[in-house]
């Protein structure tokens, strides 16, 4: 591919780093300040040549903020570029259509996803997700209401599931 960018944005979940594509696509994003732990997420056919730091991502930046201080809808136009088979890809669209404040059980998504019987395969989707906030797999929690599992640390789930029910 060509050269990324990266930057890190602090925010009151902590600090939200994201690895946008030259074209302002989101390869994978996370809370953490290490893009160490972003990289491996990137799909060996989109991972970039070098990722190079920068001040402000443009819209990817303006979008994290915003969100962060109440403006849940506006990750949903930020454009991700995720890659993988055809139930993940189409796992992951779903994903994107799951309404802030109203999050599903990991069945509802299987059962969303076209695979009532494949929950697993739905949390797995959760878990590959590389772009964490505009993928929202935090909308995603167990039977009951229990949280369930996410890559960027359940207290993070947690203050995102309050933050969008606020």
């Amino acid at each position: 591919m060509s050269v990324a960018h990266t930057s890190t944005v602090d925010t009151p979940a902590g600090p939200f780093t994201a690895i946008v594509a030259p074209d302002g696509a989101v390869l994978a994003s996370g809370w953490t300040a290490d893009i160490a732990l972003l990289t491996p997420q990137i799909h060996a056919t989109l991972a970039p040549s070098e990722i190079t730091p920068k001040r402000d991502l443009g819209d990817v930046t303006k979008a994290v903020i915003a969100y962060h201080e109440g403006d849940l809808d506006v990750i949903d136009s930020v454009e991700v570029r995720q890659k993988s088979g055809p139930f993940l890809q189409h796992a992951w669209d779903v994903l994107r259509t799951v309404r802030a404040g109203a999050p599903v059980t990991y069945t509802e998504y299987a059962e969303l996803s076209g695979r009532p019987a494949a929950v697993r395969a739905a949390a797995s989707a959760c878990a590959r997700n590389a772009a964490a906030l505009f993928v929202p797999c935090h909308r995603v929690i167990r039977i009951g209401g229990d949280l369930g599992g996410f890559r960027w640390g359940l207290p993070v789930k947690r203050w995102l599931l309050s933050h969008e029910e606020a």
